[in-house]
């Protein structure tokens, strides 16, 4: 790509690498990853006319949460809480984005022809991406854990 002077890549992120995830920090810590490595790397070959791209859908209709693995040695502590974050995220799925909405996404970012860093996918992708930027983080953060069902 950079021999050619033009090119793309599109990185599938989430929203989940611009909000905390509660019991979810592993996938949300590879999606902050997903998004602080396009966006450095896209300064790096900008120059050279290639463009990293993310595309930052919520949730997506699909079987993710059936395919979520159990950590190894879970602490009996969190169990309860464990169970009302798995039951939030099966109801956020049933209620998702078609993946088909994702897969537009990827194909607008791939033609844009003003590419930009940051392509939502989704209404809920875009109202969380805005309200992450404008609300006030007391208020957000608490809206999380209502959101999430969590305690104090």
């Amino acid at each position: 790509m950079r021999a050619q002077g033009s090119g793309r890549v599109v990185n599938v992120a989430s929203v989940l690498g611009l909000i905390p995830a509660p019991f979810m920090a592993v996938y949300a810590a590879t999606k902050h990853a997903v998004e602080g490595y396009a966006e450095s790397v896209d300064h790096e070959l900008r120059e050279h006319g290639v463009r990293m791209l993310l595309v930052e859908p919520a949730y997506t209709s699909t079987s993710f949460e059936a395919s979520s693995q159990a950590p190894d040695s879970p602490l009996p502590i969190y169990t309860a809480q464990r169970e009302i974050a798995r039951d939030v995220l099966a109801t956020a799925v049933r209620n998702a984005d078609d993946p088909a909405v994702v897969a537009k996404v990827i194909v607008a970012a791939a033609t844009d022809a003003k590419p930009k860093l940051r392509y939502t996918a989704g209404s809920m992708a875009a109202r969380v991406s805005a309200l992450r930027r404008i609300v006030p983080s007391r208020a957000f953060d608490k809206q999380i854990r209502k959101l999430s069902r969590l305690v104090g």
